[in-house]
């Protein structure tokens, strides 16, 4: 029989301008005993075991705020946290095995943070009994591996490093020189080094922290892991804002520390990284804010297809309507002059010790144009000479007629910083316009972006991914004939990331507008992308934009360039690394195809 539940999202409960009629027509409240009522410490409504689930305050809360969760009894007993009366439920944890790079694959707010504080200790799960110490836990998951785990965590035999998902912080944190900072966490020269030669950080050694870009900050974080010397290695978001072939270097540096027994968790939304880096992946399934679960383990192929198909084999569970396919084979670009929307001649912009040199080229009505390039190539630069936001040196950008931009920038915590007290609900209509609600793409954007729970909150209260969602969903309401997005999928998670890819497809498609979409996730740019343009040259130093062009020789140009080979999956069509060296690779490489490859048979 199944069990049901109540649960109190605290993110989307807003008590302040509700009249909490959830708990005035509350049915069990009616005959004088309390199955819910307002917790003023917790502020916010609970809910008691008296509980019906009778659906009545889930009907009656205007925030979507309560949820009733049907659960098989099975399951209810393998609930490992719970924050507070009525609040978000975790259950099950990951199967870690020594030796193995277990991925931990899903949607935010299902409690992939939670799973990392108590893999790592730092977190003593209650067992959703508002109790629960040490050897509890150690008793709840006797005859597994992680029996095993807990009671060597507990006992200070691991040693657990974790790298969050924060970088941006570090800075407030850390100051100083980057070889400084390395040393201070290693201790030793040699060792210092060969981790920065691994990460590809020798060139900033002598580079202040404070300056370092996002990218950089990344492999700072991921290096300064690698200096302790952990029997556990937590790695939370290690990929964003690093290009392909610095994620392909860090996945690597990462599969090595998998020796000697170690164990190795990777939290990660590239579905291509996490493909070539995981051994075995868990999928997270449930409701955001509400309830998480934890699937059982498989293989890292099978778990993404399942994944992407939306259902789980082992768990007999769907989790989405519709399974997610990418194209295999993509159409050829069709030019036709009175599409054409922007066209430059040949352009040049210094800065500094950097030079970018863009090919003549022209964009196209209708057209979701990928930006592919290394970090410090120029792409960024590029964006702003269309937009007008840099003068080229040499060349002009030519708009036919009045070209309507929307431009969403690279970094956007300089927004939260500049006006921390401004609403989300503000922005947006500074950005878009006061009547941006009656724009038909607003409805899709607010349940994609989960936007309505926090349209009221001040831009500095967001977090990184709020504030990436705010962003996405201010540009794409801008009425424009020419959008321009910068990184848009960072901190967004895959679910998010396949709903805005949609969106943006759609409004390209309706309006007959175009995209340009800077986006180091090929699976995501592969998945939105009807043509893409190419950067190449010398990262700091020299750029060389080249025109758009068709996907299968734009993508062929590229990942030449960057000495790597993908293969397609034969059940959807998902892009996947291939190891060097491989039997695949070797083929692909001999006919010249480093992308869109289809293979009679998996390797």
């Amino acid at each position: 029989m199944p069990t049901r539940i109540a649960v109190v999202d605290k993110d989307l409960c807003q008590p302040r301008k509700c009249s909490q009629e959830c708990i005035r027509f509350c049915p069990v409240v009616r005959t004088g005993k309390r199955a819910i009522y307002f917790d003023e410490q917790l502020n916010r409504p609970v809910i008691t075991d008296l509980c019906t689930a009778c659906g009545i305050c889930v009907r009656k809360c205007p925030f979507e705020a309560i949820t009733i969760i049907n659960l098989p009894s099975e399951l209810d007993e393998d609930c490992v946290h719970q924050y507070g009366p009525s609040g978000f439920k975790l259950f099950r944890l990951p199967m870690l095995k020594q030796g193995k790079v277990i991925g931990v694959l899903g949607q935010n707010a299902l409690g992939k943070t939670t799973i990392a504080n108590i893999l790592a200790g730092s977190l003593i799960p209650n067992l959703c009994t508002g109790g629960g110490g040490k050897d509890d836990v150690v008793r709840r998951f006797r005859g597994t591996e992680l029996q095993t785990y807990f009671t060597r965590l507990y006992s200070n035999q691991l040693r657990v490093i974790h790298k969050t998902q924060y970088i941006e912080l570090i800075p407030m944190a850390v100051k100083g020189k980057v070889r400084d900072v390395l040393m201070k966490v290693g201790g030793d020269e040699g060792k210092v080094l060969d981790v920065a030669g691994k990460l590809n950080l020798t060139h900033l050694l002598d580079r202040d922290v404070s300056v370092l870009s996002g990218g950089e900050l990344q492999r700072l974080a991921i290096a300064a892991a690698m200096l302790r010397s952990g029997d556990v290695y937590i790695f939370d978001e290690p990929t964003t804002h690093l290009d392909i072939t610095e994620r392909l270097r860090v996945a690597k540096a990462i599969s090595e520390l998998a020796s000697g027994g170690r164990y190795i968790v990777i939290i990660d939304h590239d579905l291509a990284v996490l493909d070539y880096l995981a051994d075995l992946v868990v999928i997270l399934y449930g409701k955001p804010g509400a309830y998480g679960v934890v699937s059982s383990v498989r293989g890292a192929k099978e778990g993404i297809n399942e994944y992407l198909k939306g259902y789980l084999t082992n768990e007999n569970m769907m989790i989405r309507r519709e399974a997610i396919t990418f194209k295999a084979t993509p159409p050829p670009r069709e030019v036709r002059r009175e599409k054409v929307m922007v066209e430059w001649d040949r352009l040049t912009k210094g800065l500094g010790d950097f030079k970018l040199i863009a090919q003549p080229g022209q964009l196209m009505r209708g057209e979701v144009v990928g930006v592919l390039g290394p970090n410090g190539i120029g792409k960024t630069t590029f964006a702003r000479l269309l937009v007008g936001e840099l003068q080229p040196d040499e060349g002009v950008v030519m708009p036919y007629g009045q070209v309507r931009i929307s431009y969403k920038p690279q970094y956007i915590r300089d927004v939260a910083v500049k006006y921390p007290d401004l609403t989300v609900n503000a922005l947006i209509s500074k950005v878009a316009g006061p009547d941006y609600r009656e724009k038909p793409h607003w409805p899709d954007l607010a349940n994609s972006l989960l936007l309505n729970p926090i349209m009221d909150k001040g831009l500095g209260e967001l977090s990184g991914g709020e504030l990436q969602r705010v962003m996405i969903a201010a540009a794409l309401l801008k009425d424009a004939e020419l959008y321009v997005l910068d990184e848009p999928m960072a901190y967004l998670d895959i679910e998010q990331r396949i709903r805005t890819a949609r969106v943006i497809a759609r409004l390209a498609e309706e309006r007959e507008s175009t995209v340009l979409f800077i986006e180091h996730d090929v699976t995501m740019l592969d998945y939105v992308s009807t043509t893409v343009m190419v950067f190449e040259g010398e990262p700091g130093r020299l750029g060389i934009a080249n025109p758009p062009t068709g996907l299968r020789d734009g993508m062929n140009t590229f990942f030449k360039a960057q000495d790597i080979t993908f293969r397609r999956d034969a059940r959807n069509g998902r892009p996947r690394i291939n190891k060097r060296g491989s039997v695949m690779d070797r083929v692909q490489r001999e006919v010249g195809e480093y992308y869109y490859y289809m293979p009679e048979k998996e390797e």
